[in-house]
């Protein structure tokens, strides 16, 4: 059985900054469990390549190495359209945050502009 060092030395090393992004609370549990995941399957893949091929061999690929770049490609298409789907609504949020914020600005002014009125009328009547 033939192992994939390398790639099995550079799963361990994403996997140990991963948790360390975790412990600096720099990384959430959900991003966490999808980095998780593709550690363990650079691991698998790296420990032991034959499964890449018995996979592509399985589902018709014909060049099976190819396999793992495949999968590693549709994977960052779904990472990147959920971040994408997460800034979307964050700018919803904020939209709909800064149009707070402008309404309770008006209110306040006009609270502050009423005050205002209500001190001047009581100066007017105290002379």
């Amino acid at each position: 059985m033939v192992f994939n060092l390398p790639a099995a030395v550079i799963a361990l090393l994403f996997a140990a900054s991963v948790l360390l992004l975790v412990r600096r609370q720099r990384l959430g549990v959900l991003h966490t469990l999808w980095w998780m995941v593709l550690v363990a399957g650079t691991l698998v893949l790296g420990l032991f390549p034959a499964v890449a091929d018995w996979i592509g061999e399985s589902v018709g690929i014909h060049y099976p190495p190819v396999l793992p770049i495949v999968l590693a490609l549709c994977l960052l298409f779904v990472k990147v359209l959920t971040m994408d789907m997460e800034r979307t609504r964050q700018e919803m949020q904020i939209r709909i945050l800064a149009q707070k914020m402008a309404a309770y600005e008006a209110e306040l002014q006009e609270l502050k502009g009423r005050q205002s009125e209500t001190a001047a009328k009581e100066t007017d009547t105290q002379r």
